[in-house]
């Protein structure tokens, strides 16, 4: 009895929103936020598109931007040169990586 009420109600529930549901659609420059609240239009807010090359693999390569540190660890009894990249300075993305994978693909970054 108690779970056959409890279906109508979620039933009436789902009707009545399903009733009032839009599609959202927004084309290429629509401002949107998804909060209720008046959104005041800042300048600082619009993302400027990038040019971006995707490979048939669909994978990107991302360039680094800088070193920013580098440490010497110790893995399986070696000692290993580590050197910490920047990707992108705005989503902070930074790894560390191996120096002499780096120095062969980046040599411009050492100097």
């Amino acid at each position: 009895m108690v779970r056959n009420r409890m279906q109508a109600s979620q039933s009436r529930q789902k009707a009545y929103t399903d009733r009032r549901r839009r599609p959202l659609e927004f084309a290429a420059g629509d401002h949107a936020f998804l909060r209720l609240r008046k959104y005041v239009f800042d300048p600082a807010h619009v993302l400027e598109a990038e040019d971006i090359q995707i490979r048939e693999d669909l994978t990107v390569e991302v360039p680094p931007i800088a070193l920013e540190d580098s440490k010497v660890e110790e893995r399986r009894g070696k000692a290993v040169n580590l050197v910490k990249v920047i990707w992108d300075r705005r989503i902070d993305d930074l790894t560390w990586e191996l120096e002499e994978d780096m120095r062969k693909s980046h040599p411009h970054l050492f100097t």
